[in-house]
């Protein structure tokens, strides 16, 4: 898979692919990432990236013709792209459109600043995209943030088993995690974590995962279609629990 990111502040970007998961995805030749300056595809000696915006108002308009002279470089260079415009305008950004967005080849990032883009560049985009309901300086955050997601999906960035594991995979949210030491500051750690059977600590884990998600986010559990048996095991275990905790 390749990434690439046009933005006035590559910087941002470059520094960001230099580490972690996605840094040695790179090294290690799995994803491929370049980032590219706006202003390298502007013609005038100022190398001007905005204007006013017509009718009036405030701030300043990214212009057109960048990112058009850039689309043509890049489509030629590696051929048709999909091309995200990270937009608080956008479809929020999930776990189901990183994984299909780890299903294409190329995806190029336009990272917009000020006021936005000239609208004509829409001409040339696929799908605009937003991590969330409010307002960033820019796009390079947004970017790297559907990079990362997305990155974890390509087969050998991570081991598979971890990505299945994840939240949101299971319409879950995470389970709870410990590590040593055994007691913290006088909390222990859940005795069927240190059982050894492996089916119990499942159960365990899917039950506790269930009560995080139905507690901090009820929407993301109504969704849930696909009980499996540990599912329902899980289910099983919490409703013991909720009737314990009721007496």
């Amino acid at each position: 898979m390749r990434f690439a990111a046009l933005t006035i502040f590559p910087e941002i970007i470059e520094v960001y692919l230099k580490y972690g998961i996605l840094g040695r995805a790179i090294r290690n030749g799995i994803i491929e990432a370049e980032v590219f300056n706006l202003r390298d595809f502007t013609e005038d000696k100022h190398r001007t990236v905005d204007d006013y915006p017509f009718g009036g108002g405030p701030g300043m308009v990214m212009k057109a013709e960048p990112f058009f002279k850039f689309y043509d470089f890049y489509t030629e260079r590696y051929g048709k792209s999909y091309v995200v415009l990270t937009s608080p305008q956008g479809m929020v950004f999930d776990n189901k459109k990183a994984l299909e967005l780890s299903q294409k080849k190329n995806i190029v990032f336009f990272c917009g600043r000020y006021e936005g883009i000239d609208e004509r560049v829409l001409d040339i985009v696929d799908e605009e995209l937003s991590i969330g309901d409010f307002v960033l300086s820019g796009g390079e955050i947004a970017a790297l943030a559907i990079m990362d997601a997305t990155a974890r999906f390509v087969k050998g960035v991570v081991e598979e088993e971890s990505v299945k594991k994840e939240s949101f995979m299971n319409d879950l949210l995470d389970h709870p995690v410990y590590t040593r030491p055994r007691i913290v500051r006088g909390k222990g750690t859940p005795d069927v974590l240190l059982s050894g059977d492996h089916e119990k600590i499942e159960i365990w884990r899917r039950k506790e995962a269930m009560k995080k998600t139905i507690l901090k986010r009820p929407d993301l559990f109504m969704k849930k279609e696909n009980f499996d048996r540990v599912d329902k095991l899980a289910l099983i275990e919490l409703f013991k629990e909720l009737t314990e905790n009721a007496k």
